[in-house]
C-alpha cells in the first residue's frame, strides 16, 4: 500500500523515507503471504522466511541511496554504522509466526533514533491496510487520521495485551500474571498490532519480554507520539541496549501503577 500524498518534499525527511521503506517491504512480503514458504530456524529458534530477508534487503537499498551515512539496526542483516547520529531500526516482518500461519496481524516496523533518542516510529500493517506513524512533536496518525492513547489511569479499568505466554520466563510470567489479573480485560496475540491499538486508544497496556530493539523501538516512537509512555520494566527509557522487557501504557498514572505491580515481591 502506498501513501504518496502524505510524503513531505524533503527526500531525507524520516516520514518520506519511512513510507518508501514500508512500501518496499510490503511489495516483497505480500508476494509471499499465505503461500508455501521455506522456513529457516535462526539461532534464537525464531522462524525466518525468504520474505523477511528480501524485504529487509529492499529497505536497506533505499537507505543506502537516500541516506548512506545513517546507521542501520535490522533484524535480518545485522547492524551498520551504529556510531551515526541517526539510526534506522528495521523489522521487515514483525510477527513471523503470524505471517507463516496466515494471520493478518504481522507488520513492518520502522524506528528512528536521533542522538540516541527515539524520534519516529511506524507500524505498518499491510494486510489490514493500516499505516500507523508517530513523530516526536507532531503527534500520531493512522492512514493520515490523528490518533491518541486512551485516558485510562486505573489498573482495574485497563485492557492489557501481550503476544503470548510462551515469551515469558517463569519469574516474568508470574509478574505479568499478577498484573494482568487485576486488569479489566487481558488478551493474547496480535504481535506488533497491540502497540498500534494502544496508540489508537482501544488497548491501555502492553507488557512483553524477550524483545529486541527492532521489536520495540518503532512502536515506542508511535506510542510516545500518541501521548503514551513506554519504558523497560524498571521505568528506564528504551534504547538499543535495553534488556527486552517492555511496558507501554496509555497514561503516566497507569504506567506507574503497572510498574509497581510488576516489580512487587511475591507474598508467597
Amino acid at each position: 500500500m502506498s501513501f504518496p500524498a502524505n510524503e513531505p518534499q524533503d527526500p531525507r525527511d524520516p516520514l518520506a523515507i519511512a513510507h518508501a521503506l514500508a512500501d518496499a517491504a510490503a511489495a516483497h512480503s505480500m508476494r509471499w503471504f499465505r503461500i508455501s514458504l521455506d522456513i529457516i530456524t535462526k539461532a534464537d529458534d525464531s522462524p525466518v522466511t525468504l520474505a523477511d530477508r528480501a524485504a529487509e534487503t529492499a529497505m536497506r537499498e533505499i537507505l543506502g541511496e537516500r541516506c548512506p551515512a545513517d546507521g542501520i539496526y535490522g533484524e535480518e542483516h545485522g547492524p551498520e554504522r551504529l556510531d551515526a547520529d541517526r539510526i534506522w531500526v528495521l523489522d521487515p516482518i514483525d510477527g513471523t509466526r503470524s505471517f507463516i500461519t496466515g494471520s493478518p496481524l504481522w507488520g513492518t516496523l520502522v524506528g528512528v533514533l536521533q542522538g540516541g533518542r527515539v524520534v519516529f516510529g511506524m507500524v505498518d500493517m499491510p494486510v489490514l491496510g493500516e499505516r500507523w506513524i508517530g513523530q516526536a512533536g507532531r503527534g500520531a496518525q493512522r492512514n493520515g487520521e490523528t490518533v491518541e492513547v486512551s485516558s485510562c489511569r486505573a489498573i482495574d479499568k485497563a485492557r492489557i495485551v501481550t503476544t503470548s505466554p510462551d515469551i515469558f520466563n517463569a519469574a516474568d510470567w508470574q509478574a505479568f500474571d499478577r498484573l494482568s489479573r487485576q486488569c479489566a480485560m487481558r488478551r493474547f496475540g496480535g504481535d506488533c498490532y497491540g502497540y498500534a491499538q494502544l496508540a489508537g486508544g482501544t488497548i491501555d497496556l502492553v507488557v512483553e519480554t524477550g524483545l529486541q530493539p527492532y521489536d520495540y523501538l518503532g512502536p515506542t516512537g508511535l506510542i510516545e507520539a500518541a501521548g503514551g509512555v513506554v519504558t523497560d520494566w524498571l521505568g528506564q527509557p528504551l534504547g538499543l541496549a535495553s534488556d527486552g522487557r517492555v511496558i507501554a501504557a496509555a497514561t503516566p498514572e497507569l504506567h506507574r501503577a503497572a510498574l509497581g505491580i510488576l516489580n512487587a515481591r511475591s507474598l508467597a
